[in-house]
């Protein structure tokens, strides 16, 4: 089995292999992935993610029941992991907290931020997380 060392390249699934991820668990996970990209305001559809994955920009965490997308992003003075997509059943997601964190803390990001319904509210705070703001979107 590889690690995440290994993988390079963005690839991020610590007990799978790189083939097996490639072949299988974009796939396996596009069900959660299509259904988190309807609350992101159109901003990018199945394809791109998958691009995003393949080219290292974004990172997969597929698990039985759920999947998390997440990015990189790097301000002027903060580097942080931003959880782009979120998807399946909430107990699977919120097991991955903790694996998320480690990773996070290797790529030496300052924090984690997270984009979603208020209905996150309440089971990120149990995790320690904390509401900072809310985003509004008017479309032209």
């Amino acid at each position: 089995m590889m690690d995440q060392r290994q993988f390079g390249r963005g690839w991020l699934c610590p007990h799978t292999s790189m083939q097996d991820i490639y072949i299988n668990q974009i796939e396996r996970c596009r069900h959660w992935i299509e259904a988190a990209l309807e609350y992101s305001g159109g901003t990018h559809n199945f394809d791109d993610i998958v691009d995003g994955i393949k080219e290292g920009r974004m990172q997969l965490w597929p698990s039985a029941r759920g999947c998390i997308v997440t990015e990189i992003v790097i301000y002027p003075r903060k580097k942080y992991l931003n959880i782009f997509l979120a998807g399946g059943e909430l107990d699977q997601i919120l097991d991955m907290h903790d694996s998320v964190r480690a990773w996070m803390i290797e790529q030496k990001c300052d924090a984690a931020m997270m984009s979603g319904r208020l209905g996150w509210k309440k089971p990120l705070e149990k995790q320690g997380w904390s509401f900072l703001q809310a985003h509004f979107v008017k479309e032209v």
